[in-house]
């Protein structure tokens, strides 16, 4: 493989002792589906994408409530254990190597989709329990365009821009605001 030059824009912030370690896992993982800009890979966020669709279904579905309820968070590493990912391996080995300036925003980002996907199921069973079908559509919409949002933010994070969403829009749809 051709030598890779670093660009600052990717390299600025990581500190030096992540430096060298991460240039090694850039070309470890150059022309597989994980980025060799953070050594992350977009298909962990599927994990998240069969909750979004369960959701989806639920105002229509009811029943598909005890689907949502079975979907249990994963963490990085035990999604590429269990999926099909052909890199998986590879996928699991480098998320240890991911620079924080990535993998610190990564994570809170991940925490995050964690808590607006137990919010919302919360939400879904209140508005079950008493019946309220305008209000279950209303708050599965929210909940649904909410972790979208999120999802942006890890693809955006995953492709080299370490960024996350304002505080104020989560605390706002979390009711702690």
């Amino acid at each position: 493989m051709e030598e890779q030059a670093l660009d600052p824009a990717v390299t600025d912030g990581i500190p030096p002792e992540e430096l060298a370690d991460f240039t090694e896992w850039r070309s470890r993982v150059h022309g597989t589906n994980i980025s060799d800009k953070t050594l992350l890979a977009t298909d962990y966020l599927n994990h998240f994408n069969e909750i979004v669709m369960l959701i989806e279904m639920v105002p229509d579905m009811p029943d598909m409530f005890e689907e949502c309820l079975a979907w249990q968070p994963k963490t990085y590493q035990e999604h590429f254990r269990d999926s099909g990912f052909s890199d998986r391996e590879l996928a699991i080995e480098a998320y240890d190597h991911v620079p924080s300036k990535f993998r610190k925003p990564f994570e809170e980002t991940v925490g995050l989709m964690g808590q607006v996907v137990h919010t919302t199921l919360d939400r879904i069973r209140a508005g079950l329990d008493e019946g309220d079908m305008e209000r279950l559509r209303v708050d599965c919409g929210t909940s649904v365009a909410m972790i979208h949002r999120i999802i942006q933010v890890a693809i955006g994070i995953i492709h080299g821009t370490a960024h996350v969403m304002e505080q104020g829009d989560i605390d706002l749809y979390l009711g702690t605001a």
